[in-house]
């Protein structure tokens, strides 16, 4: 057995997740080197369908057309332009004010891949309407780590529940007790619940 594919690894150790893996394509973990844009995308994903809130990251890319992507340039643009592609006020403070701790270096990324998990997450929440899940997909998707599991997802809840047959409300305990099982992989299993709920 080569356990060196988490793929595998995870489909010899969990039953439940082997037939959802054996149809889905492997996720591709690369390092995103955009922090600041990685995290403006994650303040417009939060309470949005994935469809929903990749229209809106198209239309807010579109404004950067002619200006650089950068802290500046999002604090150059009014509330109303930023509002204007779909982005509630709220999420609007949001940026903002990510916008401004980067370009403060209250927010430094220059060391931040080196971090442990829970020194980014502290990092991260620093600034206005960044959440612990927020800063679990910073760690996920643009770190492209592999062994991270986020209780705060709706969708990884739904899809335990659904797939492991448990009785709601599911707790922190019995989903950390399964997503424990995954380790080092916890990644991984969370792309296949996703994935699952799409079957």
């Amino acid at each position: 057995m080569n356990t060196t594919d988490p793929a595998i690894y995870l489909q010899t150790i969990d039953p439940v997740l082997a037939p959802i893996i054996q149809k889905v394509p492997k996720p591709i973990w690369k390092p995103r080197q955009d922090y600041f844009k990685s995290l403006v995308e994650a303040i417009i994903n939060q309470q949005l369908s994935g469809k929903a809130a990749d229209t809106i990251i198209g239309r807010f890319n579109t404004l950067f057309s002619v200006l650089p992507y950068t802290p500046e340039s999002v604090l150059r643009l009014s509330d109303e332009i930023i509002r204007g592609v779909g982005i509630s006020y709220s999420k609007v403070s949001y940026i903002k004010d990510l916008a401004e701790k980067v370009r403060s270096q209250t927010l430094n990324f220059a060391q931040i891949h080196t971090w442990d998990d829970e020194a980014v997450i502290k990092h991260l929440t620093q600034v206005k309407g960044i959440g612990r899940w927020s800063a679990e997909m910073f760690l996920m998707f643009t770190l492209a780590r592999e062994d991270i599991f986020s209780f705060g997802d709706q969708g990884l809840k739904n899809a335990i529940v659904r797939l492991y047959k448990i009785e709601k409300p599911l707790t922190q305990e019995k989903a950390t007790g399964i997503s424990n099982t995954w380790r080092p992989y916890r990644s991984w299993a969370c792309w296949y619940l996703w994935a699952s709920l799409e079957m």
